[in-house]
């Protein structure tokens, strides 16, 4: 019987892990991969203490400070299913290849963050992987000297268009809002310093209030097509599309608790989910704004929680 179950491997489940370890519970963290969206986003000028660094050479640092602890990590399992006993849980994991694991546990923190939406448009599937991305960081660099539309209108669309912009030929940015003050230039959920760099920049071109509704080319992309607010359809050519339109809780294996038509997890101020000793931390809550601080923060909180809800126990 563990005293406690961490599941996910990024900002949020590291912070709930290093304080568990310090507390000496018998836990394990569960996660398909470590690092999650943090890894894979771009610069981070944000993270106190660190004026300048890449996602992924910040996520590798949660990961050292976890491993530090000698923490016991459960890499390259999701768990499936969450079933509750009276006063205990269990919780069904299995891996890529087939391997299925059980483990009984007095309290788990859902810390799984949330994975990219999709436009839903013809051929975005098809060509996922032939010019198609949700990760700039990832796949941008393919695109050296070639042109690229990124689409999305909050701060990964722009940290996207800024990151192809010192790669590519020429960045078109798609936002389907106007450029306006009401808007915020265009990108109502974007930081002003992001909205500044990208319209200084020459080889990038911004497209507002379109609707993205097909993405060109057979083999691979050459291109997409878009419709104005006044309805006219027009295309551009492309060798990359980078679709940074949001993203989705990954909360679908767990149906013991309440979440918001989103399908975020709903949490109080403690972290605490209905079910009792079920704690969630970051993005894959509704706790608002999903940033690298706010999700390592409520990974504390739900640690010591959680460890307060262990306490009580008979």
């Amino acid at each position: 019987m563990l005293d406690l179950i961490i599941i996910g491997g990024s900002a949020a489940a590291s912070s709930a892990a290093i304080y568990s370890a310090r507390r000496k519970l018998n836990f394990k963290m569960i996660t398909k991969d470590l690092g999650g969206e943090v890894a894979l986003s771009g610069e981070v000028g944000n993270w106190p203490g660190i004026i300048n660094i890449q996602g992924f050479e910040l996520a590798k640092k949660f990961t050292d400070h976890v491993k530090s602890y000698e923490v016991d990590i459960e890499e390259g399992f999701n768990v499936e299913k969450i079933e509750q006993k009276e006063k205990y849980l269990i919780v069904y994991a299995k891996n890529f290849s087939g391997e299925e694991k059980t483990y009984e546990t007095k309290s788990i923190i859902v810390a799984t963050g949330i994975h990219p939406r999709h436009l839903e448009i013809p051929n975005e599937e098809k060509l996922f992987h032939k010019g198609v991305t949700y990760c700039t960081v990832c796949d941008g660099p393919l695109m050296r000297d070639k042109t690229t539309a990124t689409i999305g209108s909050g701060n990964s669309a722009l940290e996207s268009a800024l990151m192809m912009s010192q790669i590519a030929k020429k960045v078109y940015l798609i936002s389907k809002y106007p450029d306006t003050k009401e808007a915020n230039g265009g990108f109502p959920r974007g930081e002003n310093i992001l909205i500044d760099k990208i319209k200084a920049m020459d080889n990038v071109e911004i497209i507002y209030s379109t609707k993205t509704t097909e993405i060109l080319g057979e083999d691979k992309v050459s291109g997409l097509k878009y419709k104005t607010d006044t309805g006219e359809e027009k295309e551009i050519e492309a060798d990359g599309v980078m679709i940074h339109i949001g993203f989705t809780p990954n909360s679908q294996f767990i149906d013991c608790v309440e979440k918001d038509r989103a399908g975020q997890i709903m949490v109080n101020k403690k972290g605490a989910t209905n079910c009792p000793g079920i704690f969630a931390a970051g993005d894959v809550t509704d706790i608002p704004y999903k940033q690298i601080g706010i999700a390592s923060g409520q990974g504390i909180i739900g640690a010591l929680s959680a460890i307060e809800y262990i306490n009580k126990l008979a």
